[in-house]
């Protein structure tokens, strides 16, 4: 070893209750350091360079040289420490030429029986103005997720607006369709929809409930907080027929666990107050928080404060998941779900989701988007269900998300956990889907600090809660 440099954007450690862990960024691995390896962890952190002198005069006969020797072998082979300069290892795009879908994404309504303040759909109005999707483009759509979904043995079919259930009759048809066609392919189907809960009915709940939907109710938490944006077409606050609606649900739904997702935005920040009331008053298995930074209506965003408190009020949500965690008790808090299951797994992203390689949303026009979001927007489109995907543009398209080289990402602590944040967000803020969410990037190396703490608590003192919580959890959705 002639003189060896940290490689920094590949390293970071964090204490957790007096043990020091090495999460090795390149890996999403978490390893647990001994004296040894903190000890020379520490050195390379304080010098340019580290020499075998160096290393000897340091530590003289505190640690045995094999020992010592051998962590350095470690460091090496993960690229943790490197012979020569420390920049960063330039990731060339994968190019994308096959998109093997699991899930289509169908745009069923952009009407809406309800109005809120906040909604990012530049296509939304009401029910009776919608463009309702007919069957023959869900049909093209369903079956070009099969195409692509060849060597799939599942795929999901997700119904979306506006409000999906104001087009209810083509649900029904698409279901009985899809199902038919599955059986002669030989795949399974999962049904999966977000709802506002205005228009169920026993009725409906049975019949969804007999199809094995997955459903998520949208509900801002308490009546106060809900019926500030989530307001009827003619104004008025939906939280009591919402609130009636969903206990209606939770009382009868068999199939499949209900979540709500809640929408944190201007004014509605209050995350622990939110999540007691809709997992204990309402009964929803989990809850889970999507903040509003960069919306149409900028008097709805966050605010800078905001945004923070809204972060410390999810590591302090985060703390009681831990300590229920210890218990063996699940308190459903989604986002800390995804991010023990990112961490148990070793997620290595090199694009923020999914979105345009394993999922694609329909428009009413039989338009691919590359998600939910993005259908209504003045994003142009990556094919249609007749002509097939464009697989030049859409290529084209993720192998530039891939590519960090000119982006703060390269080097970035969370780079494999984020991949840059949300298409949609950075488009509505940057009107570029590929720019990093900038404004929040320190909040959300703050928030993976946090998870990572919390992983390694619950490892140590009860491994088996993510068998027992989170695994079902993931196979569930």
């Amino acid at each position: 070893m002639t003189g060896l440099s940290l490689i920094s954007h590949n390293v970071h450690d964090v204490e957790v209750d007096g043990r020091r862990m090495l999460f090795h960024i390149p890996t999403t691995g978490l390893f647990e350091m001994d004296e040894v390896s903190g000890a020379v962890l520490d050195l390379f952190k304080s010098n340019a360079k580290v020499t075998p002198d160096l290393m000897r005069e340091t530590f003289d006969d505190r640690f045995a040289p094999d020992a010592l020797a051998g962590t350095v072998e470690s460091f090496l082979k993960l690229d943790i420490v490197r012979n020569g300069g420390g920049a960063a290892t330039a990731v060339k795009p994968v190019k994308v030429e096959a998109f093997p879908l699991s899930t289509i994404v169908l745009n069923v309504n952009t009407g809406c029986n309800l109005s809120c303040s906040y909604c990012y759909k530049e296509d939304l109005t009401t029910p009776a103005k919608g463009d309702r999707m007919d069957f023959e483009t869900a049909r093209k759509s369903f079956e070009l997720l099969l195409r692509q979904a060849k060597d799939r043995d599942r795929v999901n079919l997700v119904f979306f607006g506006g409000e999906p259930l104001t087009n209810l009759p083509l649900i029904r048809e698409v279901v009985d369709y899809a199902e038919a066609r599955v059986e002669e392919v030989g795949k399974a189907v999962d049904f999966t929809m977000t709802t506002n809960a205005t228009l169920l009915t026993e009725e409906i709940v049975d019949w969804l409930d007999s199809h094995r939907f997955g459903i998520t109710i949208s509900m801002d938490g308490p009546k106060a907080l809900h019926d500030k944006n989530r307001k009827t077409v003619g104004g008025k606050g939906s939280y009591d027929v919402v609130a009636q609606k969903a206990r209606m649900l939770l009382g009868r739904y068999r199939s499949r666990p209900v979540g709500t997702r809640v929408t944190l935005t201007n004014g509605v920040t209050d995350v622990i107050a939110i999540h007691e009331h809709l997992k204990y008053d309402i009964g929803f298995f989990e809850v889970g928080f999507s903040p509003v930074t960069s919306g149409a209506f900028s008097a709805f965003n966050l605010t800078d404060e905001e945004v923070a408190k809204v972060f410390a009020d999810m590591q302090a949500l985060g703390e009681r998941y831990v300590d229920a965690a210890l218990r063996d008790e699940n308190i459903g808090f989604s986002n800390m779900h995804q991010l023990m299951t990112d961490l148990a797994s070793g997620t290595k992203k090199a694009v923020p989701c999914g979105a345009g390689i394993g999922m694609l949303a329909v428009d009413g026009e039989g338009d691919l988007q590359l998600c939910h979001r993005f259908t209504g927007s003045k994003m142009p489109s990556f094919g249609n269900v007749d002509a097939g995907i464009d697989t030049e543009r859409l290529g084209g398209f993720i192998e530039a998300a891939q590519d960090k080289s000119s982006r703060a990402c390269g080097t970035c602590r969370i780079r494999n956990l984020c991949a840059g944040g949300c298409y949609h967000e950075s488009y509505a803020r940057f009107e570029d889907p590929h720019s990093p969410v900038y404004h929040y990037c320190e909040l959300m190396r703050e928030w993976i600090d946090f998870g990572i703490n919390a992983y390694s608590r619950i490892m140590t003192g009860n491994p088996g809660f993510l068998t027992r919580h989170v695994e079902p959890r993931r196979a569930s959705t």
